[in-house]
């Protein structure tokens, strides 16, 4: 490994990209194609699923240790402000979305969460917002949550609570 791989723990919370919050559990070698890999073997409970990461690929594709407490406070603070709404197609703001979700930056998940979040007295969402808000906030509950060494219903509740606290006083401007 050169001296500036990321080392993982087993034990360690990690961030994969592209699935959210999993655990190191397991430090592996295997042969494969001839080679000896060292790989990293994560579980993310939510899918019930594992995944082997090549250690020297590991920076590569993204992983990265949990947030800072800056970088959540800052996140959390995205929450409260005001929403941007695009009035482009949906389907190429979904793709924005869909790609923020999957670039693992928190303050960009509580982007994605702070758009797409409806009050129970907004307008109903489409199916299709509901799920992306739904990916997002789940998340982005899931990185507060092994933060704050919570379970992810909590953290839930937490994000929500600052969405509805804060939403209504920029849904009002539009109305009034």
């Amino acid at each position: 490994m050169s001296a500036n791989t990321l080392v993982f723990e087993v034990g360690d919370y990690v961030v994969y990209p592209k699935h959210g919050v999993g655990r190191v559990i397991e430090l592996q070698k295997s042969e494969i194609a001839g080679m000896q890999l060292e790989l990293y073997v994560l579980r993310f409970e939510k899918e019930k699923m594992t995944l082997r990461v090549p250690t020297n690929k590991a920076e590569g594709v993204g992983m990265r240790k949990l947030s800072s407490d800056k970088t959540l406070k800052e996140a959390l603070q995205v929450l409260t402000t005001k929403p941007k709404v695009k009035r482009t197609m949906w389907s190429r703001r979904a793709q924005e979305y869909e790609a923020k979700i999957n670039s693992g930056d928190l303050v960009s998940i509580a982007e994605v969460t702070r758009d797409l979040f409806r009050a129970d007295d907004q307008p109903e969402q489409s199916y299709s917002e509901r799920q992306i808000f739904e990916a997002a906030s789940s998340r982005l509950a899931r990185e507060l949550a092994a933060m704050e060494e919570s379970d992810e219903k909590t953290a839930q509740a937490k994000i929500l609570q600052i969405l509805n606290e804060h939403a209504p006083k920029y849904y009002v401007e539009k109305v009034g």
